[in-house]
């Protein structure tokens, strides 16, 4: 006969497996507990900060909508323990993870998706050491650019890295799209001055450059974020900076000449000093006329020096520009980037360290675009029309020439290099709700796209990984796998490096846990 202890035990673990294992999601938080996960940062959809936790990194309002998909849950990993375990946890349960640092994911696929899916949120994970002896920091994938910056400063008034203006914009996705900034005509992008990094691989492992190996190393540099693991941080390669740098932002519209200029720019702007940098934004403006909006161009610019050797580089190369010494205004390179997040001038540094407390209210489409030869002054007069009609696009081209010329295309994922004249975001915005709202500006924006077609690179038409634009490629979430899907994107985006990347997938998560809509595939 059977003991009655053996009996009343096998039938609790049989009640207590029932329990444990009732559903994938519950085996999924069974299975965090197991790896030491506190249920302290992790936010389910009946926690009641959850909507806070997941709208406070969602900088695109369209994604934040009530009928926006939502995640099972949210973990804020504290360590890098946190990490492996959320990454082994999803995967045993069949769970899609999207990997958010910053949020600012243009098409939100950090944290939306249509199938179930829990979202690793990184903004927790954000320290900043900087070793300036020997000129390089570590530096976590949930820190900010402001973040980055602002320790850089405390420790040196020389040194500075090169990525992006907007400081609030999160490393992880950053650096692993490319990252450029005011700095890359001198010192290239971020991931041309990345030295090593730590990840956490589909198995759980945790990998640095020597044990993930050359091939790998490569494919996170510029290759995507979500495709090959979970970036826990990135080693840097400090540059140096003058002490003093000189910003200036000078405004023209129609009427004071900004067709001529906007052609000129086009021809002079990759042949200035690589010290200089002079970014071109196209907005819509109420004219003379409050009744009638008119084309405003704002050339603003950063010079690694003093103002009187700047003027005397835009003197000879761009006078129509009219730049005049009380434009110029000479300031530390911390300060700078204040400067070109339209801080006001005298805003303290720690301004830097700020996230913005609530999510912003304004839905927006980004597109992008490569420009190979000028645009003839009667485009631009189209172009401007256009953008009057709409009253919602506004472009800003950034210009290329120095050190973007002189990588090679295959150096990093990232391909576009020499051959290009300059960089076009395109940017419309809202801030109505609803689906007609949307469908109306998001309509808009295509149009305009289309309408660049004949002045933008072709065969293929080039995009920036970081302007992540679904519209020109996407797999369905539920199937991920669709190699010649992923080669419409992938070539827009990393033209002849795509097959490498597939290959660096197809042996490094063969089976594609790290997936998203627009993910670089494995072969199958």
């Amino acid at each position: 006969m059977t003991p009655f202890w053996f009996l009343l035990s096998t039938l609790s673990f049989m009640l207590l497996s029932a329990i444990s294992y009732s559903s994938p999601l519950e085996n999924f938080f069974h299975c965090l507990s197991n790896h030491a996960i506190s249920e302290a940062i992790i936010y389910t959809r009946n926690h009641p900060s959850f909507l806070s936790i997941l709208h406070m990194h969602t900088y695109n309002h369209r994604f934040s909508a009530p009928t926006a998909s939502k995640p099972l849950a949210i973990v804020t990993a504290l360590h890098e323990s946190h990490v492996q375990g959320t990454v082994l946890c999803a995967k045993s349960n069949g769970f899609q993870i999207r990997i958010r640092s910053g949020g600012h994911d243009c098409e939100g696929l950090s944290y939306v998706s249509d199938v179930p899916f829990v979202i690793l949120d990184l903004f927790r994970f954000g320290s900043v050491d900087v070793d300036i002896a020997n000129g390089t920091a570590w530096v976590q994938s949930g820190a900010t650019l402001g973040q980055v910056y602002y320790h850089i400063a405390e420790k040196s008034k020389v040194h500075a890295f090169p990525a992006g203006v907007c400081p609030t914009v999160g490393v992880g996705g950053h650096f692993s799209g490319g990252g450029y900034g005011n700095l890359m005509r001198k010192y290239g992008l971020s991931v041309d001055n990345i030295i090593d990094a730590k990840l956490v691989d589909v198995n759980g492992n945790i990998r640095d450059r020597k044990s993930m190996g050359e091939d790998e190393f490569w494919a996170i540099r510029g290759g995507g974020g979500g495709n090959f693991g979970v970036i826990l941080s990135w080693k840097i390669k400090l540059v140096f900076i003058t002490p003093k740098v000189t910003v200036f932002k000078v405004t023209r519209t129609l009427k004071d000449g900004a067709e001529d200029l906007g052609y000129k720019w086009q021809l002079i702007s990759t042949k200035l000093h690589e010290d200089l940098f002079i970014r071109v934004m196209h907005d819509v403006v109420d004219g003379i006329q409050k009744a009638k909006k008119t084309i405003q161009v704002t050339f603003i610019g950063l010079f690694l020096g003093q103002s009187e050797k700047m003027l005397s580089l835009t003197d000879e190369s761009f006078p129509e520009l009219g730049l005049r010494i009380s434009d110029c205004i000479e300031m530390s390179w911390i300060n700078s980037t204040l400067y070109w997040f339209n801080y006001p001038i005298g805003t303290p540094i720690e301004a830097l360290l700020e996230v913005p407390k609530k999510p912003l209210l304004a839905s927006f489409k980004t597109m992008s675009d490569y420009v190979k030869r000028p645009i003839t002054k009667t485009a631009l007069k189209s172009m401007w029309n256009l953008m009057i009609k709409s009253e919602s696009v506004r472009m800003e081209w950034n210009p290329y020439g120095g050190k973007m010329h002189e990588i090679s295309s295959s150096e990093t994922p990232f391909p576009h290099r020499a051959g290009n004249m300059f960089l076009i975001e395109y940017s419309t915005s809202w801030g109505q709700d609803g689906a007609e709202a949307a469908n109306h500006y998001l309509n808009i924006s295509k149009s305009f796209y289309e309408f660049m077609t004949p002045y933008v690179s072709h065969s293929p038409r080039e995009a920036f990984l970081n302007y992540r634009d679904l519209d020109i490629g996407a797999n369905h979430p539920s199937n991920m796998t669709n190699t010649e899907i992923a080669r419409s994107y992938g070539r827009k985006y990393f033209k002849g490096n795509f097959e490498r990347l597939v290959k660096v997938k197809s042996k490094v998560d063969p089976e594609n846990f790290f997936r998203h809509e627009q993910s670089i595939p494995p072969f199958l």
